[in-house]
């Protein structure tokens, strides 16, 4: 006897069930994070199990009354994308001519360009401080921009170079007939062609750039250039100890930017992500 087969309702069913239940279990630990950045203080270091919280806003007023949460977002904001965007202006034209222009050396140029993000931050931290209190930069968001730039560069360059090698030569040299320019075809065609790998890149050095805590620390000497990272750390010590409900609250708030920017442009972000796969 023949099974009865799904109808395609039922199967719409069981496809949101199971991803709903993935999204559930997804969410669950950024839900419960919040959760913890609303409950008194108490309650978040009793050893006992609460498992009917108190809702409390204590961490907020002490975010708005004794913690300028704005200028340290605000902070983070242009830092992190001022550095993206020196970083895309820089490594587009450099990913351009290492992935097309033939010339002695070019592999070797490449892969110093990418050795350069495995260097441990700590040999040039001492350099970069001298450096940024010598041109008048020190404490600035303009440095922590520079520097999250200068670190993020390489890797960008890298991964938007592996994106052109993909794009066909053909293209370019139909546009050559036409009588295009070089910077013309960079323009109108490989731009738009590795859009998606432009924008992982992206995403991936604003990624890096929020989480950077060495340099931050090291240049961001008082809160006129603190950024999200390194004003938590305003939380883990003194006198009051460890505020956890702060702690919790204030990440979650930093977390926010780049979950909102994945959702916006996961179409793009997936898409870059498998352009520059291997094909078998």
């Amino acid at each position: 006897m023949a099974k009865p087969r799904k109808t395609r309702g039922e199967s719409l069913v069981l496809r949101y069930a199971v991803l709903g239940t993935w999204a559930l279990i997804c969410l669950l630990p950024i839900l419960w994070f919040l959760s913890i950045g609303f409950r008194p203080r108490t309650e978040v270091i009793t050893p006992e199990p609460i498992y009917f919280p108190t809702f409390s806003l204590d961490a907020w007023h002490l975010l708005v009354s004794d913690w300028p949460i704005a200028q340290y977002l605000r902070n983070s904001i242009i830092a992190v994308a001022g550095s993206v965007v020196i970083d895309l202006i820089l490594a587009i034209p450099a990913a351009y001519a290492l992935s097309r222009y033939e010339f002695k050396g070019r592999e070797d140029i490449g892969f110093y360009i990418l050795s350069t993000r495995m260097m441990a931050p700590a040999i040039v931290a001492v350099p970069i401080f001298f450096l940024f209190k010598t041109v008048g930069l020190l404490d600035s968001v303009w440095a922590l921009m520079l520097i999250y730039a200068a670190i993020n560069l390489s890797l960008v360059t890298w991964i938007i170079r592996s994106y052109m090698l993909d794009i066909p030569k053909e293209l370019e040299d139909a546009a050559r007939t036409d009588g295009a320019s070089d910077l013309r075809i960079l323009w109108e065609i490989i731009i738009p062609a590795c859009l998606p790998g432009i924008i992982t890149a992206a995403v991936i050095a604003a990624i890096f750039a929020i989480n950077e805590f060495l340099f931050t620390l090291l240049i961001a000497s008082t809160a006129n250039a603190y950024t999200m990272s390194v004003a938590l750390a305003n939380f883990t010590g003194g006198s009051d100890g460890i505020i956890y409900n702060a702690i919790a609250l204030v990440s979650f708030i930093a977390f926010v930017p780049i979950l909102i920017l994945v959702i916006l442009i996961q179409k793009h972000l997936s898409r870059g992500l498998t352009m520059g796969a291997v094909k078998g």
